[in-house]
């Protein structure tokens, strides 16, 4: 297994354990993060945000496989379920990997799912009904944004 294989593994490994400073040392100081919901995260950021959402996860399990790497890219296939604090819903996101490796850690990570199909899972009828809006989304990014904002200035040791 190439070693960029293994740091994946590494990474979804300490996910499932929920522990966020092991997933943090995986990447790079100057990490490049983006998925459907937080979509410009850098350095320190990113970290908050795997800080932030481990640390609130309700009912939570996370499968993994699929993991495949070389020298500069890498990607794997993962299944978050956990109950979306704000509503109690259960949701099931599967999501696509794909990362960028620099000096052996993790330097870009984009998660790629469908927001709408999120939508429908956390929100019920008003997701469904409206989750597929570009304002609607840009309203859920601006809540997660405002959140890890609120999270961050609330922890001395991010």
């Amino acid at each position: 297994m190439h070693p960029n294989a293994q740091l994946i593994q590494e990474f979804y490994q300490a996910f499932q354990r929920r522990d966020a400073i092991a997933m943090a040392a995986c990447y790079a100081d100057d990490i490049e993060f983006s998925d459907p919901v937080f979509p410009r995260l850098r350095g320190k950021q990113v970290g908050a945000m795997w800080h932030m959402l481990t640390s609130r996860a309700e009912d939570f399990s996370l499968s993994f496989d699929g993991v495949a790497a070389d020298a500069t890219r890498g990607r794997a296939s993962w299944v978050a379920t956990y109950r979306f604090s704000q509503t109690g819903r259960m949701v099931v996101n599967r999501i696509e990997a794909n990362f960028e490796f620099r000096d052996g850690k993790i330097c870009r990570h984009q998660d790629h799912f469908n927001l709408w199909k999120w939508c429908r899972q956390a929100l019920g009828l008003a997701g469904w009904l409206f989750g597929a809006f570009p304002m609607v989304q840009n309203k859920i990014r601006g809540q997660a944004a405002a959140g890890l904002a609120k999270f961050t200035a609330s922890q001395s040791s991010i």
